[in-house]
């Protein structure tokens, strides 16, 4: 039987999470919300992916607060309207399609918030463009020329907690099965790890233990309201000299495991422009590898993985336990599918799309019952 085709269960307070199979939906900005609440666009997206045969989906990064967003357009989760319309095209999408397990990434974009559109250039918005003023660690800016962030102190790094902690407790109330905080791609919790963008010299700066310390009490805040399956996202590496390092990641998801964590998805880079990545083919699958070599736990691999064997050959090494893809999905919104039939697995459709395959392709679905006159 296929590996990439095999169950897989994510441990959770409140019971287990069964995924069908090891292909995740990785979560990907859409730039398409407003004032922070999901649109059409989300409906139609959701809708898409969860039709995709993969076995979790992770809604984009979704902001704990107005000034935690990456864009104005970015997905928020932290009041009632935001909290009503994710409700209401997260609902309709499910209802579209097979039960798919649903995880949220919930995040604070730090010093890198208030920029724009990635089709609108991507830089840091002034006031005058609709930006706002951003926070970090450290009053260092992501970019030279750019305008400092303001230094966060303990209010603000209470603040911040508790939005985690709230946002935690509304994806709960609306029935979505697991959060991953995000603690990559340079964004404000990989900030705090890396000392790269880390230059506090008091309790959350300095050594491992300090620089590790505010993404483990917001992590500590989420674990105590939230029941269902918890893990992180983590850049591996920051690629720069003198910066985050594979094996603090090791060290780092092996806190987060006696913490209380279920799962980790290793990714890598963002915090620095500066960064080197040597990009090819799963370039981040060793990451992932250490970290499960470390700890054991479930873990996550992603990054330029977009074959079906490649997959399979991955967890049949056992380098991650679970495969997940991003642009790939929106190229091949039914790529799992296809890998059904290069690796002879099986796959839920909706009954509307029972009929589509090829001949080549027929007997992916399973329980397909098609009758006519």
């Amino acid at each position: 039987m296929s590996h990439l085709f095999s169950e897989f269960t994510l441990t959770s307070p409140r019971g287990p999470v069964t995924l069908a199979n090891r292909a995740i939906v990785a979560p990907m900005c859409q730039y398409s919300a407003d004032h922070g609440q999901a649109t059409d666009w989300h409906l139609m997206h959701w809708g898409s992916l969860l039709n995709s045969g993969a076995a979790m989906f992770i809604i984009e990064a979704t902001a704990v607060a107005p000034e935690g967003r990456i864009t104005p357009l970015c997905l928020g989760l932290w009041d009632d309207a935001t909290a009503a319309a994710l409700e209401d095209k997260l609902h309709r999408a499910r209802k579209l399609a097979p039960h798919v397990p649903v995880c949220i990434q919930l995040a604070h974009a730090g010093r890198k918030a208030s920029s724009a559109a990635p089709w609108q250039g991507g830089q840091l918005l002034t006031a005058e463009q609709g930006g706002w003023e951003t926070h970090a660690p450290s009053a260092i800016p992501h970019l030279a020329q750019e305008t400092a962030p303001h230094e966060l102190d303990s209010q603000g790094l209470e603040q911040i907690k508790q939005a985690f902690a709230k946002a935690a407790q509304s994806a709960q109330a609306l029935g979505i099965e697991a959060i991953e905080l995000h603690s990559a791609h340079g964004y404000l919790l990989h900030q705090f790890l890396s000392p790269i963008a880390n230059h506090r010299t008091d309790a959350y700066g300095g050594n491992f233990d300090n620089r590790t310390r505010f993404p483990m009490e917001v992590f500590a805040a989420v674990r105590a309201v939230y029941q269902g399956s918890l893990g992180m996202r983590i850049s591996a590496s920051d690629w720069v000299d003198n910066g985050w390092t594979p094996e603090e990641t090791a060290d780092f998801s092996l806190r987060l495991q006696l913490a209380g964590a279920d799962f980790v998805h290793i990714s890598s880079g963002g915090v620095a422009a500066q960064q080197k990545i040597a990009i090819g083919p799963e370039y981040q699958v060793p990451f992932a590898k250490l970290v499960k070599q470390k700890t054991g736990m479930p873990t996550i691999t992603v990054g330029l993985i977009t074959e079906p064997q490649q997959a399979e050959d991955i967890l049949v090494r056992g380098d991650a336990d679970l495969i997940a893809l991003a642009r790939a999905f929106l190229y091949k919104p039914r790529w799992v599918w296809e890998a059904a039939a290069a690796l002879h697995g099986k796959v839920q459709a909706s009954p509307q799309y029972w009929r589509c395959m090829p001949r080549e392709a027929q007997g992916i679905f399973e329980a397909v019952q098609i009758g006519q006159r």
